[in-house]
């Protein structure tokens, strides 16, 4: 199974800054050791064309040149320099990437990505261009043409971050053919939710029978409400119950549990379907990277699964 990573290209963080950098390295070097049926490749950036598809011109210059507001590179969280936007980009490239393959073998990943709090013009909450939009749009344009089609295939995103999906929300609004579903904790980050298709919001403390049940009626009302030909899944590592951003009480079992069903959502309609990892802010950040090698392993067991059913 292909996966792609961006971790040559590190943000230069302040000392005592929140967010767990070093996270993206150690999944890498895991899968490395522990998991030989998972093949690395390095990402290549997004490209202002493809940027575009999903955000503004504007702001993509901004993000680039370093001359965003000194209030909207607060809202994004890091401090402006060339590596956060090489690495932004080569975030989106590894979910482009992984969609195009996923085309071809049913499942792909990118190690890092779910940056959905990313809208149009702006960036939020850790994220600066909406790798999950960028992709889903160019795997439009580019299936769309290479198959002639009258419409462009329809997308579904289903995210599972503990925080809501509202930047993947905004850029999608009001289109017919993305479909948004967010699981995620009502009271936590982002506190002005944007309305996606589909919204579940969870109370804090909501553990593994909750969650699932909650997940289940959600693929049911997806599945009666659209026809994807493709699915996006945000496998967020943050609902578990070590996360210290989360304030949910999932185990690995019940993180387990959910990325078996959004799999076996997928793979009995035949969907392909591109992974990214989202959050995940663990107390101990090993935790965090367990519950990724958990979803990694289950990601390829489906992969599997439809290799035997190309031969």
């Amino acid at each position: 199974m292909k996966a792609f990573y961006s971790t040559r290209f590190v943000l230069p963080l302040p000392p005592g800054h929140r967010f767990p950098m070093g996270k993206y390295q150690r999944l890498r070097d895991r899968l490395v050791a522990e998991q030989p049926g998972v093949t690395l490749a390095q990402a290549e950036p997004a490209s202002d064309a493809e940027l575009a598809l999903a955000h503004a011109p504007r702001y993509i210059a901004e993000v680039a040149q370093g001359t965003l507001s000194a209030t909207a590179q607060r809202e994004i969280g890091f401090p402006w320099s060339e590596a956060m936007v090489e690495r932004s980009r080569r975030s989106v490239g590894a979910s482009v990437l992984a969609a195009r393959v996923a085309q071809a073998e049913g499942v792909a990943a990118n190690l890092a990505g779910g940056t959905h709090h990313a809208s149009a013009d702006a960036g939020g909450g850790y994220c600066v261009f909406n790798d999950i939009a960028v992709a889903a749009r160019v795997l439009q344009r580019e299936q769309q043409a290479a198959r002639g089609l009258a419409r462009p295939p329809r997308v579904a995103v289903i995210d599972l971050d503990v925080h809501q999906g509202n930047g993947t929300a905004a850029i999608f609004a009001g289109d017919a053919s993305v479909f948004t579903l967010s699981l995620h904790g009502e009271k936590n980050f982002p506190f002005r939710k944007v309305a996606g298709d589909l919204d579940v919001g969870l109370p804090d403390g909501a553990g593994d029978a909750d969650y699932l049940d909650a997940l289940d009626l959600a693929l049911v009302e997806l599945d009666s409400r659209f026809r994807p030909d493709a699915v996006f899944y945000l496998a967020g590592a943050d609902p578990h119950e070590g996360d210290r951003l989360g304030r949910l009480k999932l185990t690995y079992d019940g993180l387990m549990a959910r990325d078996r069903r959004v799999f076996d959502w997928a793979w009995r309609r035949r969907l392909p379907l591109a992974l990214s990892m989202g959050g995940g802010y663990g107390h101990d950040i090993g935790t965090t990277v367990q519950v990724q090698m958990n979803t990694f392993a289950i990601a390829l067991e489906y992969w599997r699964r439809w290799q035997n059913v190309a031969r």
